[in-house]
């Protein structure tokens, strides 16, 4: 019976390897719960924007902006989560994420730093976490101070499920 020798790694295996293990989160506050979006997914970072209401369109959607002469659908993250509206003296922030190759700002309290996350730390949804959140998002990461929700883009622009709650 012979024992068998690991096979060693090639060049930049391991460089893959030490890169799959960490995820990287663009963070967002809003009504003081930390959320992050893959960074993989945010094509840039807005102040406050003059938004056009869109006619007949979910509350959730706020209207459209122009970003560079791309017209971008404005997403009020507060109301898709079933939360009061941001008051005036606070206008917000917003995430712009591509879905689908449409682009989508994401209006939210305050956008954070880009946090890099060990994907062994990643949780599925606690059993007491609200049902709307738990259909926008993935899982957690427990932070020391806090809960980081992460969200799933396509399920929270999924506005087929909107428009049926």
């Amino acid at each position: 019976m012979s024992a068998r020798l690991p096979v060693p790694a090639k060049k930049g295996q391991l460089a893959e390897a030490a890169i799959a293990t960490h995820e990287d989160f663009v963070t967002a506050t809003i009504a003081d719960q930390l959320f992050g979006i893959p960074v993989l997914q945010v094509q840039d970072v807005l102040g406050p924007q003059r938004i056009t209401r869109i006619p007949l369109s979910p509350p959730e959607v706020a209207g459209s902006l122009n970003l560079r002469g791309r017209i971008v659908t404005a997403v009020d993250v507060r109301l898709r989560l079933g939360l009061p509206p941001r008051g005036k003296e606070h206008p917000g922030m917003s995430i712009v994420v591509d879905h689908r190759g449409e682009l989508y700002s994401l209006m939210v309290d305050h956008v954070g730093e880009v946090l890099s996350l060990s994907s062994t730390d990643f949780e599925r949804h606690p059993a007491t976490m609200d049902q709307r959140w738990r259909d926008i998002s993935t899982g957690i990461y427990r932070l020391k101070e806090t809960l980081l929700v992460v969200l799933d883009v396509s399920r929270l622009l999924n506005f087929a499920s909107i428009e049926a709650a």
